[in-house]
């Protein structure tokens, strides 16, 4: 087949989204498919075994105005080159995050000349009225729903503080696009039966209208020997997004209760902003000797730093997959993550589950862990032999690519050029 594969953000080594265009995209190429990328900024780097199968990438040209060093800057006269690019401005100047909307314009306008180019069109996330066109067009189309931003949407509300509700509200506008957008396409993926329950009652979306098929994980990076041996004392956790969602204060209070007992500390993998709430609370518990945070790791050094760990931990409020979590088990690294969204789905009996928002509970069970090397031992082995028997990035492409079939089937389009796959 030939997959037209859309991510308004593909963030190649950190979040969801981003992991999940560059690996799928790989294995459905490894597996015979012509895989064509149209990604907004951040671009997917492909790793070389998937551009010597044959998978390209169509960078889908925006203004950057939510890119760093120079968030939410305005453009210069001569920049604007159309009527998409003053949307994007409006929107930004009225605190409304517009990528999604105006990505999925732009890619639609891409592909309406290409129609007989691909027999079929796979959405990431973005739910843009784009779409509508790119099916008026008359391509089959499938989309992928990580999880609703809704529940990121209540716990940014719910954090904010007077004014910045508004702001916050308004940010995640694009929602209300999303849902009309999901309740039009007749074909939907996820990633978990949780995402799948939430997805039907957040955007009103008919239950056959979604097929799950869990994300993946590279078994052969992120392996216990990614690292020489494990730090004593050391917990790892990796947050794409320094946000309510990601639970990130209950384990940093959980580390500040560990440290007046142990010797330990946590290597936070995220992008902390020097003035946000993480890292202010961070010197109110006085634990920046304790605490080290990277980020832009490669998958050869996350699964390094996991593997080094004695401990990992993902503290969600809410998650639709958790891949940090599913990562840190393939590393046989024990596991303590919050009962919070799909996670106890992910993990099953192979991980340590607490209640989410409780920090005291976070400090028990790693404690725990830390003085249990047999306990450790246990944890970290369940938690591989669950990744090899359920998660896998070429699992994950098949299903994939036979949903496709599925659906073209069910559409009547067939697939076109045969030879070619």
């Amino acid at each position: 087949m030939r997959v037209a594969l859309l991510s308004y953000r593909s963030k190649p080594h950190c979040g969801g989204q981003g992991v999940y265009v560059r690996h799928l995209s790989r294995e459905l190429a490894l597996l015979g498919h012509q895989v064509e990328i149209f990604s907004g900024a951040p671009y997917p780097e492909l790793d070389q075994v998937a551009v010597d199968a044959g998978v390209t990438v169509t960078k889908v040209p925006s203004l950057g105005l939510y890119d760093e060093p120079n968030l939410f800057r305005t453009p210069r006269p001569r920049e604007y080159r159309d009527w998409i690019d003053v949307i994007e401005v409006l929107s930004m100047w009225t605190a409304s995050f517009a990528e999604p909307l105006t990505f999925s314009l732009r890619v639609a306008r891409l592909l309406k000349s290409r129609r007989a180019d691909f027999d079929v069109v796979h959405d990431n996330q973005c739910l843009g009225y784009g779409l509508l066109d790119i099916q008026r067009t008359g391509f089959p189309l499938i989309a992928t729903i990580h999880h609703p931003i809704t529940r990121d949407r209540a716990l940014a509300v719910k954090a904010a503080r007077g004014l910045k509700k508004i702001s916050a509200w308004r940010w995640h506008s694009f929602l209300a696009m999303q849902g009309r957008v999901a309740r039009r396409i007749p074909e939907l993926l996820t990633v978990s039966r949780s995402s799948e329950v939430d997805i039907r009652k957040a955007f009103d979306v008919d239950k056959g209208a979604i097929t799950t098929i869990p994300l993946g994980v590279d078994t052969d990076v992120f392996t216990a020997d990614a690292a020489p041996e494990r730090v004593s004392g050391r917990i790892v956790c990796v947050a794409s997004a320094d946000a309510p969602l990601k639970g990130v204060s209950y384990l940093l209070e959980a580390v500040a209760k560990l440290g007046a007992e142990r010797d330990v500390s946590l290597t936070l993998v995220s992008k902390l902003d020097p003035d946000g709430p993480s890292a202010k609370l961070i010197d109110d518990l006085a634990i920046g000797d304790r605490v080290n945070v990277v980020s832009g790791l490669e998958d050869t050094e996350l699964a390094g730093l996991l593997a080094s760990a004695q401990v990992a931990c993902v503290p969600s409020l809410y998650e639709g997959f958790s891949l940090p979590a599913v990562e840190a088990m393939s590393c046989s690294t024990p596991l303590v993550a919050t009962r919070a969204g799909a996670i106890p789905e992910v993990v099953g009996d192979a991980g340590v589950i607490v209640p989410p928002r409780d920090s005291e509970r976070l400090a028990q069970e790693i404690g725990r862990l830390l003085d249990d090397a047999a306990l450790r031992e246990r944890v970290g082995a369940a938690g591989r032999a669950r990744v090899e028997e359920s998660y896998s990035w070429a699992a994950v492409a098949a299903k994939t690519a036979a949903h496709y079939e599925t659906v073209l089937a069910r559409t009547g389009a067939g697939v076109k050029g045969k030879d070619q796959c």
